[in-house]
């Protein structure tokens, strides 16, 4: 990953957390759920946990705003890549330079079909991938969103019960290596993407 791709993963991995404490938080992470399952980088996943850190009690709807932004991204992904490949796809896949691995993904689904949907859903492997390959394979249309929404659901759902049930220890403990923590985030997220540019 060349230095500004890097530098520019930073800057909307920063943007992202700036909404957490915005009077509009519930919106923008609907909105970086939708758009992180067809074209944006980061993961809705740093800000639902710390909103749920916040406001624990809320856990379960942030949950549920986030699993409905990510299936909605998953239709647009599916659109992009049925519809839109040379227009809009393509360019996206070579600016995060994954058309090896997205021809490679077709060979996942030739094996897995729909399970490796299911799998996508709680890999570090960008969404985005998934969503517009299926769209790009012609992969059943209703499967496909079944086996997202149930994946993006149970990841959600189960940050946002380890956020709710956790506890104050836990939320004490987030809050004191939130920096380690963003930091293992951000690891992930990167080596997502270098698991699509090897």
């Amino acid at each position: 990953m060349t230095e500004k791709r890097r530098s520019l993963l930073r800057r909307l991995y920063d943007w992202t957390l700036a909404w957490a404490e915005h009077p509009k938080a519930g919106l923008a992470l609907f909105f970086i759920a939708v758009i992180e399952a067809s074209v944006f980088p980061i993961p809705p996943d740093v800000l639902l946990l710390l909103m749920s850190i916040s406001r624990p009690q809320d856990a379960f709807r942030f949950a549920a705003i986030t699993t409905a932004g990510s299936t909605l991204g998953a239709v647009i992904g599916y659109a992009i890549g049925m519809f839109l490949f040379v227009a809009v796809a393509q360019p996206v896949l070579e600016f995060y330079h994954a058309m090896e691995t997205f021809n490679q993904v077709q060979e996942r689904f030739n094996e897995w079909g729909v399970w490796f949907v299911v799998i996508a859903g709680f890999s570090p492997i960008p969404f985005k991938i998934i969503t517009i390959a299926a769209g790009a394979f012609d992969l059943a249309f209703l499967p496909f969103i079944i086996a997202a929404i149930l994946a993006r659901a149970a990841r959600f759902y189960m940050e946002a019960a380890v956020m709710r049930w956790g506890g104050e220890p836990l939320r004490n403990l987030v809050e004191k290596h939130f920096q380690l923590l963003t930091a293992v985030v951000t690891i992930a997220v990167i080596g997502g993407f270098a698991l699509l540019w090897l």
